[in-house]
C-alpha cells in the first residue's frame, strides 16, 4: 500500500485539546470486523464486551516531564529541549532534540532554571534536529533526576495548542503508569479509570504488562509514498514470563486477547513464537506493521483516532482492513468523535 491512501481531511475542531471530564465517559465507537458493524457507545461500556478468562495487554509505561526550557550562554536566546531518552547513567548524557536547531552547535551550554542550576553542554550534533547533551551536575543522581522533573513539563504532543495546565501532569498518564521512560502517553489506556479497571477484574478479565517505552519515532512522519522503505526508531521493550504465560493461556482457552493501544500492539508482535504464541522479550523492536498484515496475538484491539499519514492508522487498517477503517473514520468525522491523544477510542472487535 502507498503513504497516499492513508490520507483524510481531519476538520481541526475535532482535535481534542482537552481530556474528558471523566476518563470513562470518553465516546466509544465499536467496530465488528465480521459485519462491519459501527456502534457509538460510552467509554465505559467496554465492560460488555468482554468475559471471564479474557485478557487485555496494557503498557505500564510512565511519561517522564520531557519538556525543558533552557537559555543560551552569552545570548540568552530561550532553547526548547526535548529528553528523548538517556544514554549514560554515569555520564548524565542524554538524546534530546532541541529548537530552534540552528542556534546550538558543539560546545554551546545551556543553563536551566532560573537560578540556572542546571548546566548541560552539547557534545554532540547527531541529527538536523537532535543533539546529544552532558548535563554537569554535582550530586547524587536521584537528585539529578528530581532537579529534572522539578524543571520539566509534562511532554503535550505539539497538535494541543494550550499552555500545558496542571491536570495534564496527572491527565496524560495512564493509572496503571509504573515504569518511567516514554516521552508520550499511551493513549488508549488513557481512558480507563480505577473503577472501571475495579468492575473489569470482578468479571474476571485479567491484565498482562509490557513495558514499551514510547519515544518521538512513533509520531515521526513518514516521507516515503512506498511504505516498505520507511524506518521506525527503535524503542525499548520488555514483556515478562508472567505477561507471556497469561496471554498464552488465554489464547490456548480460545479466549479473547485485546491489546491496549497500538505499542502493546507492536510488543506483542514483536516477539511470537513459531507456533503462534507469545514470547518473553527484553530489548528495543522497530517494528513497523502496515497492511497486509496478519496478526499472530491479539484477536481485538482498543485505540485511539489517529492522524491522517499516521503509522498508528497505518497499524489499525491493517488490523481492521483498509476499506473498513476508511469507513469508519468517515463516520467518527461526521459524528464529531474527538481525535488524537485526549480524544475518544475505539474497540475493533
Amino acid at each position: 500500500m502507498k503513504l497516499s491512501e492513508f490520507d483524510f481531511q481531519l476538520p481541526e475542531e475535532l482535535i481534542a485539546n482537552y481530556p474528558t471530564e471523566n476518563r470513562d465517559e470518553s465516546r466509544l465507537m465499536v467496530l465488528h470486523r465480521d459485519s462491519g458493524k459501527i456502534e457509538h457507545k460510552m467509554f465505559k461500556d467496554v465492560l460488555d464486551y468482554f468475559d471471564e478468562g479474557d485478557v487485555m495487554v496494557r503498557n505500564n509505561t510512565k511519561v517522564f516531564p520531557a519538556r525543558m526550557y533552557g537559555n543560551k550562554e552569552k545570548t540568552g536566546a530561550k532553547i526548547e529541549v526535548f529528553l528523548l531518552r538517556e544514554l549514560n547513567r554515569e555520564s548524565l548524557l542524554w538524546d534530546v532534540l532541541v529548537d530552534p536547531a540552528r542556534k546550538i552547535r558543539i560546545g554551546n551550554k545551556l543553563y536551566f532554571g532560573d537560578d540556572e542550576s542546571l548546566v548541560a553542554e552539547v557534545i554532540d550534533n547527531t541529527t538536523s534536529r537532535g543533539r546529544t547533551l552532558r548535563f554537569l551536575f554535582d550530586g547524587s543522581y536521584d537528585e539529578f533526576k528530581a532537579k529534572i522533573t522539578e524543571l520539566g513539563e509534562t511532554p503535550l504532543p505539539k497538535y494541543i495548542t494550550r499552555q500545558v495546565e496542571p491536570e495534564d501532569e496527572e491527565r496524560f498518564q495512564t493509572i496503571y503508569a509504573e515504569v518511567e521512560g516514554a516521552v508520550a502517553a499511551p493513549t488508549a489506556g488513557l481512558h480507563f479509570s480505577r473503577q472501571l479497571l475495579k468492575r473489569l477484574e470482578l468479571k474476571g478479565v485479567e491484565f498482562a504488562e509490557i513495558t514499551l517505552h514510547i519515544g518521538l519515532g512513533t509520531f515521526r512522519q513518514v516521507e516515503v509514498e512506498d511504505l516498505t522503505k520507511h524506518k521506525m526508531d527503535s524503542e525499548q521493550t520488555i514483556i515478562s514470563e508472567k505477561t507471556a504465560e497469561i496471554v498464552n493461556r488465554a489464547k490456548l482457552n480460545k479466549k479473547k486477547v485485546c491489546a491496549i493501544g497500538t505499542t502493546s500492539m507492536r510488543a506483542i508482535e514483536t516477539s511470537v513464537s513459531t507456533d503462534g504464541l507469545l514470547k518473553p522479550f527484553d530489548g528495543w523492536t522497530n517494528k513497523f506493521i502496515f497492511p497486509p498484515y496478519d496478526f499472530s496475538i491479539a484477536d481485538c484491539m482498543i485505540t485511539n483516532f489517529h492522524t491522517p499519514l499516521s503509522t498508528l492508522l497505518m497499524m489499525i487498517s491493517a488490523f481492521a482492513g483498509h476499506d473498513l477503517m476508511m469507513e469508519a473514520y468517515k463516520e467518527a468525522i461526521k459524528e464529531k468523535y474527538r481525535f488524537y491523544s485526549y480524544g475518544d477510542a475505539m474497540l475493533i472487535l
